[in-house]
């Protein structure tokens, strides 16, 4: 039996932190703006070059923004 390949990402959670709307990333990154919504419900898994120039946008390591496991909660 197959796990499903289920990419959990922390996008929502540094757009809100560094107050960068879906449209400016996704015109930052040169995507559609609702490939970022998509991204961030999980209803889209991001290409490992589009995953790295996510984390370079946000100047964090890969590992920070995306993960086969879930995040732990904050807060």
């Amino acid at each position: 039996m197959r796990v499903a390949e289920t990419v959990h990402n922390r996008i929502a959670m540094l757009r809100a932190e560094r107050k960068v709307s879906r449209r400016e990333l996704a015109d930052a990154l040169g995507v559609h703006y609702q490939t970022i919504g998509y991204l961030e419900r999980g209803e889209y898994s991001p290409s490992l070059h589009l995953a790295l120039r996510i984390a370079a946008h946000f100047e964090v390591p890969v590992e920070v923004i995306f993960s086969t496991e879930p995040f732990p909660r904050i807060g």
